[in-house]
């Protein structure tokens, strides 16, 4: 018989779906780095999800989802260059 492995869900902190954690851009912080984007979703640190969709990035943004997720407020020039890596990141 064969073993049926359990798929990791997370929440998208934009539209709040939720989907298979490999489908998902990992947002971190880091005590050393601030706010960046994992594109392996294996780095330490606390880490909150979004869809790749730029919808799901500006929900995000207009409803708070990260700062609640990360319990702090984040800075505009966070925001601008997490929408730029994204961006570089869909690209491809």
């Amino acid at each position: 018989m064969a073993v049926k492995r359990k798929v990791p869900l997370r929440k998208c902190v934009g539209c709040g779906e939720m989907k298979p954690k490999k489908e998902m851009l990992r947002i971190l912080r880091t005590e050393e780095e601030g706010f960046l984007l994992d594109a392996t979703g294996k780095k330490n640190g606390r880490g909150a999800y979004l869809c790749h969709a730029a919808e799901c990035f500006q929900k995000a943004v207009k409803g708070r989802g990260l700062e609640r997720s990360f319990k702090q407020a984040i800075p505009t020039e966070v925001y601008e260059r997490l929408e730029k890596e994204m961006s570089a990141v869909d690209a491809r």
